[in-house]
């Protein structure tokens, strides 16, 4: 197989190589991995979790402490934020209910900020080598990308990254030939893992920058190169070269609708008009675009739904939100799907005493996973419930409708006489004892993963008299199949969106040469805020999956994968014609002023 890359790079009119950084990031959530232990009277342990998911945390719990996980109560509540890092659980915090027992009294542990920079996994660390050919008039015909992932000492997730990467090696395009190598390396620094798009947001910084690399070195429009080598919306679904089933995508459909939001050919030609002035403050057009996997693992999901007294409903989740807002997207299906009001709608989540069971709360998995089981369960509850209406009504079941505007069961063609959840709780009551009326539950098994895709446009100002980068712009044309709570998708997207240009612009958790921290706190880590971002400008398309039963991709993470190598590219394109060709991120003041001094000398 190497063999015949190197003939097809061999056979290409043009091939570009470019090295890239991909820099080591600090997830930084606004909670540390605070936790408790305490041993209750009935000789049980009750631990509480700020991490991804209780259930996980339980069973590795149990085996450290060599104890039945059902001795065992896991909460996690409302929890401050991750971005992946808080997915597996802390040594020490699987040593607080050993600590527990020894003193007989309930441990508490809260690391410090400094605690957790340096404790809490680090994302991102990579260096790639990328080579990239094809004809010179814009068919990309072969690409091979090399990673050097940094692991830090303790290989863990880092070093399953570059898998991650692989799977999306050639993103949205269709490449003849392609080849991918990784060696992970251990370093004296903090261990790598998962950070906002673990390995996806690697593969479109590498394969978006090459596209662009490639553009720029047989002179064409860097968006027409990308058109010319999209996958065809005809061939899905499909399985790539490195076998990754792609459920469906309109690749050429969401650039266009970038490049319209953004006024593209307009913002060239005021590019070209400040090269032309020899204006101080050079404008640059970045275009990005990205599919990547969601649910990719642990592609299961429980959920339940059950009628209680007076017509309410309590639903059960086993995804564990950290800011993502599942109980209000859950108690929306869940009212979609029954009829009844939201603010009648009680979602647990969090707890293993009340969840049967549960996964992590990672990978832009949630809405596709338990959303669709929520969705199910809901679905099967309507059909408990419409036995007992048909009962109350003196007609038969399958005669019978939900009018999901006012939640009132009804005959068919009658719709004026109708039967409440109320009335169908009222009638179950004096059947059974106990609080839970009906009760309906599912585990929901997705066939694969789900890849959302879009485009991405950046439009930056750089002083070449400071090498200051001004982030003017940001269009994100995201298609997540179908959206259910437009408030929720724009949230998420705009925290994804945010941390994408933080890589690209400002963050970087950087060691000297002895393993020595040099950013361990907030004020020598650059997060970025608002000041530096504009107003995030949303193109929002919806190709359906036909993977689960609400036709939805992950969204969480999009932002991510998308504006960080728009970002880069933007800054570079800004002064390619100085002879810039490349730098790596974060694209500092300094870095930008010091590589427009090499151009000038």
């Amino acid at each position: 197989e190497a063999e015949g890359l190197e003939a097809d790079f061999g056979s290409c009119e043009v091939v570009t190589e470019v090295r890239t950084v991909n820099n080591r990031l600090a997830p930084a959530p606004i909670e540390t991995r605070v936790a408790a232990a305490e041993w209750t009277s009935d000789g049980r342990l009750h631990c509480f979790n700020a991490g991804q998911g209780p259930h996980p945390v339980r069973a590795i719990i149990a085996s450290i402490l060599g104890i039945e996980k059902e001795q065992i109560r896991v909460v996690s509540r409302d929890v401050g934020g991750s971005f992946g890092a808080k997915a597996r659980p802390s040594p020490e915090e699987a040593l607080l209910g050993w600590i527990s027992k020894r003193v007989d009294r309930p441990v508490v542990w809260v690391p410090t900020r400094s605690d957790d920079m340096v404790g809490l996994g680090h994302g991102r660390g990579q260096v790639q080598y990328c080579r990239i050919g094809g004809t010179a008039n814009g068919d990309i015909k072969a690409y091979h990308l090399h990673v050097v992932q940094e692991s830090g000492a303790y290989p863990a997730g880092g070093a399953g990254l570059p898998a991650n990467a692989r799977a999306m090696l050639t993103g949205c395009y269709d490449i003849p030939s392609v080849g991918f190598s990784s060696v992970s390396v251990v370093t004296n620094t903090t261990p790598t893992g998962a950070y906002r798009g673990a390995g996806r947001p690697e593969a479109a910084a590498a394969i978006e920058r090459a596209v662009d690399a490639f553009a720029m070195e047989i002179g064409m429009d860097p968006a027409e190169v990308r058109r010319r080598n999209f996958l065809s919306p005809s061939s899905f679904p499909l399985v790539t070269k490195t076998g990754s089933s792609y459920d469906s995508g309109e690749y050429e459909a969401s650039l266009d609708a970038a490049l319209t939001a953004s006024n593209y050919e307009e913002l060239r030609t005021d590019q070209a008009n400040r090269r032309l002035n020899k204006e101080t403050r050079l404008l640059g057009i970045g275009v990005a675009s990205y599919v990547e996997r969601t649910a990719g693992a642990g592609r299961s999901e429980y959920g339940g739904v059950e009628l209680l007294s007076g017509g309410k409903l309590r639903a059960r989740t086993g995804s564990s939100p950290y800011g993502q807002g599942h109980q209000t997207a859950w108690a929306m299906l869940i009212s979609d799907a029954t009829g009844v009001n939201m603010e009648d709608i009680e979602v647990l989540h969090g707890d293993t005493d009340e969840i049967p069971q549960g996964g992590i709360t990672g990978g832009s998995r949630s809405v596709q996973l338990a959303g669709a089981a929520i969705w199910e369960s809901s679905e099967l509850l309507v059909d408990q419930a419409k036995k007992v209406a048909a009962d109350l009504l003196e007609a038969s079941e399958e005669d019978l409708s939900l009018d999901t505007t006012n939640g009132l069961f009804h005959v068919i063609g009658t719709p004026s006489i109708g039967v409440s959840w109320r009335e169908v709780a009222e009638l179950v009551e004096t059947q059974t004892d106990g609080p839970r009326l009906l009760h309906a539950e599912e585990i929901f098994d997705s066939e694969g993963p789900t890849f959302p895709f879009g485009t991405h446009v950046a439009v930056v100002e750089v002083d070449v008299e400071t090498g200051a980068v001004e982030l003017q712009r940001l269009v994100a044309c995201d298609d997540a199949g179908v959206i259910l709570n437009p408030l929720l998708a724009d949230g998420q997207v705009h925290g994804g969106l945010a941390q994408g240009a933080a890589q690209a612009l400002v963050e970087e958790f950087r060691y000297d040469d002895y393993g020595n921290p040099l950013t361990s706190n907030l004020s020598d880590y650059s997060v970025i805020s608002a000041t530096e971002l504009p107003m995030f400008e949303r193109v929002v398309l919806e190709t359906p999956t036909h993977i689960n039963p609400l036709g939805a991709k992950g969204i969480g993470e999009s932002g991510t994968v998308g504006a960080t190598p728009a970002i880069q590219n933007a800054v570079i394109d800004a002064l390619s014609h100085l002879g810039i060709r490349h730098l790596d991120m974060p694209l500092t003041p300094e870095k930008v002023w010091r590589e427009i001094q090499t151009r000038s000398d």
